[in-house]
């Protein structure tokens, strides 16, 4: 018995496969490297980002209250000072806007 010789059609429609199957592995191999490329590095880095961006603003709320209570505490001690920067701040700030 002789084997029957494959066209030009069958044989290209085979590298195609052959090549399609090669293909589909390597780009399983490079996703894999990149989920893990992400673990390894890019999600500490976040972890980390996002914690130095907690602490910058519990910071920042922290100095924001501790300012506002000292203001609050000057206003209590000099009220009548403290109502002449406000009316002070009102006239300049109205000369800003009419400009």
């Amino acid at each position: 018995m002789s084997k029957r010789r494959a066209t030009p059609e069958e044989t290209v429609r085979q590298i195609a496969e052959e090549a399609g199957g090669v293909a589909s592995a390597e780009i399983a191999a490079l996703r894999a490297k990149v989920e893990q490329l992400m673990t390894d590095h890019v999600t500490p880095a976040l972890a980390n980002a996002a914690g130095r961006a907690e602490h910058a603003a519990e910071s920042a709320v922290a100095g924001l209250r501790d300012q506002a209570n000292r203001i609050s505490g000057q206003v209590q001690e000099k009220p009548i000072a403290a109502l002449g920067v406000a009316a002070l701040a009102g006239f300049f700030l109205a000369l800003m806007i009419r400009r």
